[in-house]
């Protein structure tokens, strides 16, 4: 009879060891596949969004929602169609990698906001209220009062985009990944100093967060979508006086030392 010899407690080492490698070599290629996934489920988002924005500026003279005058934050989401702001009904206002909103069904605040939350719930705009990932480009909404004459931050709102389609309308985004429902970016605004934190008030800060690896997907208003590097936010045409080559541009100058570390390595626009 022959007697079989177990593994030696060095060889069963030498094995774990081996696996120990393989998944330390595997596990950030896995969460790299995982990560990429949830980008094109985001870029479905903005697809889908797409069509229902090209619809409704179809009907309404190429303009998108518009506010009432008062309405804080020009509350675009109050004008649509139930179904379309119902955030249980309508999964696209979320991204994968921003699930969690800032307040729950109860009222209740989260302890803390970071970049992977969603904005809301707002019990006051439909039956079950609204929650989302993603933002408007403020200066894409057209105030319904005359005597509105800046947008938020003080650009004059005749630089404001009137309708969709316009001329430069493939570099100008109408909707974004974001920390709030709206968004009112100035060429002068700093990225967040923290990777992780919330926006702080600062109007670039709410849409240049890291949550699709160095990226934010992006819709523009000739009804593409794609992603944008975090630097690239600072190159697009929010509104038709943006400037394109402002301080945190290479064109404008900005150099390596100018930018946050936790931005600092990405991409430079």
């Amino acid at each position: 009879m022959i007697k079989r010899r177990g593994f030696t407690l060095i060889e069963l080492l030498v094995v774990i060891a081996i696996i120990a490698l393989l998944m330390s070599i595997l596990m950030p290629a896995l969460r790299k596949v995982k990560e990429q996934g949830k980008q094109v489920k985001c870029l479905g988002n903005m697809k889908q969004w797409n069509l229902q924005a090209a619809m409704f500026t179809e009907s309404n003279n190429g303009r998108f929602w518009n506010s009432d005058s008062g309405t804080p934050g020009y509350w675009f989401p109050r004008y649509m169609d139930e179904d379309l702001k119902d955030w249980k009904l309508n999964k696209t206002w979320l991204c994968p990698s921003g699930q969690k909103p800032v307040q729950d069904e109860r009222g209740n605040m989260i302890p803390s906001f970071n970049i992977y939350n969603a904005w809301g719930i707002f019990r006051d705009t439909g039956r079950n209220g609204i929650c989302g990932s993603y933002g408007i480009n403020g200066y894409c909404l057209v105030p319904a009062s005359s005597s509105t004459t800046t947008y938020e931050g003080g650009v004059p709102v005749k630089y404001g985009w009137k309708t969709a389609g316009e001329q430069g309308s493939s570099n100008a985004p109408w909707w974004t990944e974001a920390l709030r429902f709206d968004l009112w970016p100035l060429e002068t605004s700093p990225p967040a100093a923290d990777e992780f934190s919330a926006w702080s008030g600062n109007n670039m800060g709410r849409c240049c967060i890291n949550r699709h690896q160095g990226t934010v997907c992006t819709a523009f208003m000739d009804w593409s979508a794609r992603k944008v590097g975090l630097k690239e936010l600072y190159t697009l045409k929010w509104h038709k006086e943006f400037n394109t080559r402002g301080p945190w541009t290479r064109a404008g100058g900005a150099s390596d030392a100018d930018w946050p570390d936790w931005i600092r390595p990405m991409k430079d626009y």
